[in-house]
């Protein structure tokens, strides 16, 4: 039987509770041995390495880039190019974004174990596609300022693009783009006023986020679309979190003169409602065992709760006290949360106990 392959902590832990049984007569000699034999510690973990060093990668090559830009003779030589068309500039790019798609599929086909490193090549291929778009949207520019129409263009070849190389990280421009037509495209259709169909925009994105998991759950019932449906899914309670917790600080009010009006209490409800949409969210999640529900119901419930906290008392709390009521109740959320891990660990140690006998 295969060895459990558990952190340090989980086997410590573990470690004593065996020690504990075996001292308490719960467990002879053979037994103990057994399943202190069960588990082996975790080496060190190489893949989330490989990931956050690709991530570091990704970062340094775009400052690198940007540093590149503010460079006198760079930007000299940037001025020099200026002349270039851009429909040109939209082919090159193309192009670039096609080889790097190519190179990217062609690792992946080769060597699948490296997921990091070819997502990033793609993501290089993203930001050509989006380069290209960008200077394609210029050269049909008609001077109506109808800019969403790139965003939705955008939509439909990252979601292209995402099926064809099964990609989540292209899936998700696809839905970032998304987002960005929808707020644009309403933003246009109401001559960029503060409000569309009595909605500001956090308002607007509340039922965004809906749609979005609702779409999500849809998804799961198609084949060719489960691949997308956890990151969907995260994205969707993203925006729809996020706008509740905007409306629960601004309400529905279009711009900042408006808002600067009104005293914070007086948005209390909005508060309310997201505290009590994050608890919905939350049971929600613990009943049906849907871990993403349940950590942004738990996660938005404590934004919500300090975000109140700062709002009520900043200004009527001394701040010694004010800082020491953060340390308290953070300690008592993590002694709460270690409790919780603890409580796990020992479920997974009785699992084995079995597993083994």
């Amino acid at each position: 039987m295969a060895k459990l392959n558990l952190d340090k902590q989980e086997a410590d832990f573990l470690n004593q509770t065996i020690h504990h049984w075996k001292t308490e007569g719960l467990l002879d000699e053979t037994t103990s041995n057994n399943l202190l034999q069960s588990y082996e510690v975790k080496q060190f973990d190489w893949r989330r390495l490989a990931q956050y060093s690709i991530w570091i990668a990704l970062a340094c090559g775009l400052i690198a880039f940007a540093s590149l830009v503010i460079d006198d003779a760079i930007l000299d030589l940037i001025a020099k190019l200026s002349d270039t068309p851009d429909i040109i500039i939209s082919i090159i790019s193309a192009v670039l974004a096609t080889y790097f798609y190519f190179i990217g599929q062609k690792r992946k086909n080769s060597n699948p174990e490296r997921v990091f490193s070819n997502e990033a090549i793609l993501f290089i291929g993203v930001l050509f596609t989006a380069s290209a778009i960008a200077f394609l949207g210029k050269v049909i520019d008609n001077g109506k300022g109808h800019f969403s129409l790139l965003f939705l263009l955008s939509v439909f070849i990252y979601g292209i693009l995402a099926l064809r190389f099964s990609s989540q990280l292209i899936w998700a421009f696809a839905l970032f783009s998304l987002g960005s037509w929808f707020g644009t495209e309403t933003g246009y259709q109401t001559h960029w006023g503060d409000y569309f169909l009595r909605m500001n925009y956090p308002l607007r994105f509340v039922f965004f986020g809906v749609f979005l998991s609702a779409l999500a759950i849809l998804m799961a019932r198609i084949p060719r679309f489960t691949l997308f449906k956890n990151i969907t899914y995260v994205i969707g309670l993203f925006y729809l979190f996020v706008s509740l917790w905007l409306l629960s600080i601004f309400g529905n009010f279009g711009n900042m003169e408006d808002w600067l009006k009104v005293k914070q209490k007086e948005l209390l409800y909005w508060g309310l409602l997201s505290a009590l949409f994050s608890l919905g969210i939350m049971f929600y999640g613990l009943k049906k065992n849907d871990s993403i529900a349940r950590e942004f119901g738990i996660s938005f419930l404590l934004i919500n709760i300090y975000t109140r906290y700062f709002e009520y008392f900043w200004d009527i709390t001394n701040k010694a006290l004010f800082f020491s009521i953060l340390a308290l109740s953070f300690w008592l959320i993590g002694s709460r949360a270690e409790r919780i891990w603890n409580l796990k660990g020992a479920k997974k140690s009785e699992t084995a106990k079995l597993n083994d006998s």
